[in-house]
């Protein structure tokens, strides 16, 4: 499923996102989302959501 789509990602999924500061590397954080803070139905980058564990950052891989 595409990370770029806001339909395709729902409360409790897991996923990995790509944290602010970990952009330029392109590091990868798995965990579940706990919500979704894009507004927009797709977005170039990624959908943004907050994980369970408090971090933010744009969803690359849903599991």
């Amino acid at each position: 499923m595409d990370g770029k789509i806001r339909k395709n990602i729902r409360s409790g999924m897991t996923v990995a996102i790509v944290l602010k500061e970990d952009q330029k590397s392109g590091r990868l954080t798995d965990g579940v989302v706990r919500d979704i803070l894009t507004k927009s139905p797709n977005h170039p980058h990624g959908i943004k959501v907050r994980l369970t564990t408090g971090e933010v950052g744009r969803v690359k891989k849903i599991y």
